[in-house]
């Protein structure tokens, strides 16, 4: 049993904003084995995403991801791996390799899973999984109004918390306190309120522009800061947590690959550790970061912002954590986004989410709905065609 076919599905809504929303756009993979397929979602640009699978090589160590995957074993959860360790050697000096690799990886455990008839989160090496407390994930609105308007949606939506991310925040105290106060308000005082600032504060400076944040995250019972640097600047993070012990900071899901996501867990003194699968590898590597951060008594999320597909897949790495785990859960998905799986998972009376009790990934894609989106690629080199996207809706072939 190895892997006969991989297809890429480049879909876009009809046009991209510049709002901070990765659900506009979708690399969905198909792979194949015999008569079973798997799906899968990378989170990354899809067209050099696409090229780096079908690139001619560039030397032995920057070969196309197809080399390690088209003519795989895959019949163990061991295979799964082996894909990935082969792609990381032979195409180590391609950059987007682990971005393509990580939608293909997921298709993988989806199509082992059906075939074994077996749940992801079991064959990842779980014996349970447990619900978890879904955080509304939103933008900040352009007003405090605005964003008042979205908290106390989420709240009697029944949210047990929120995040609030990006927008205009970070680049006027002032403005900043009146948008910590309206979700506050919003939310009430018992819900957990999350704040998202997307790296803002940059340079020589941007501690100090952190700390000066400082009196109204605690006002506002901030339960965790997410990126308030860019991913790189280790000393600013490491400084911010010492200088404010009382803020707990998140991160993680710039990480390029696992060891990268480690060194920033414990170089940055991390809270939580936010992972995506569709860009860190897939699911096995989230899985290994998962034990990595309950043994550094950091709590591991999922970061998820593009379609139910994604969401599901993704909390199959830390599916035995307990309830009282945090979970992203998309609130305000595009159009396209809600159309590759619907709204697959909804939080219950409690606010929390489970992952359905079904073979593979658990999430069906609904390919008829999706063909209004699909954009056709065509590579050619020297008028060779390297690839050609299939229609995704079979019936239309």
């Amino acid at each position: 049993m190895v892997i006969d076919a991989v297809d890429f599905f480049y879909l876009s809504m009809p046009r991209i904003n510049l709002d901070v929303d990765g659900s506009q756009d979708a690399l969905l993979v198909r792979v194949r084995s015999n008569n079973d397929e798997g799906w899968g979602e990378c989170e990354a640009a899809p067209l050099p995403s696409i090229s780096a699978f079908f690139c001619p090589p560039s030397h032995g160590a920057c070969l196309p991801v197809a080399d390690a995957v088209i003519g795989a074993r895959l019949a163990a959860p061991a295979d799964i791996d082996a894909i990935y360790q082969a792609t990381r050697v032979g195409s180590e000096r391609l950059a987007q390799a682990i971005h393509v690799l990580s939608g293909i990886e997921i298709a993988c455990w989806d199509l082992l899973g059906k075939r074994l008839q077996e749940p992801v989160w079991a064959l990842l090496g779980q014996k349970t999984s447990y619900p978890k407390t879904a955080y509304a994930s939103l933008l900040f609105g352009e007003t405090p109004t605005l964003t008042l308007e979205k908290a106390r949606h989420a709240n009697t939506s029944g949210y047990r918390a929120a995040k609030f991310g990006w927008g205009p925040f970070g680049k006027d105290s002032g403005e900043d306190r009146d948008q910590l106060m309206a979700a506050r308000e919003g939310l009430g005082p018992d819900a957990l309120l999350l704040v998202d600032v997307g790296c803002i504060w940059r340079g020589p400076n941007a501690v100090e522009d952190a700390t000066r944040r400082r009196e109204m995250l605690v006002e506002a019972n901030v339960h965790w800061l997410e990126e308030p640097f860019p991913h790189h600047d280790r000393v600013a993070y490491r400084n911010f947590a010492n200088q404010c012990p009382e803020i707990s900071v998140a991160g993680g899901e710039s990480a390029v690959n696992e060891e990268d996501a480690l060194a920033l867990m414990h170089d940055a003194n991390l809270r939580f550790l936010q992972i995506d699968a569709g860009c860190i590898g897939g699911l096995g590597p989230s899985r290994r970061l998962a034990i990595a951060a309950n043994a550094a008594d950091c709590q591991f999320v999922n970061h998820t912002f593009t379609s139910d597909l994604a969401l599901v897949a993704s909390l199959a790495p830390f599916a035995d954590n307990g309830s009282e785990h945090l979970a992203e859960y998309p609130e305000e998905l595009s159009e396209l986004g809600t159309a590759i799986a619907g709204r697959s998972i909804t939080p219950n009376t409690a606010g929390k989410i489970q992952i359905p009790d079904c073979p593979g990934i658990g999430v069906d894609v609904d390919t008829s709905n999706l063909l209004i989106y699909q954009r056709t690629v065509k590579i050619t080199i020297d008028d060779e065609v390297l690839y050609q996207s299939p229609p995704i809706c079979e019936d239309h072939a």
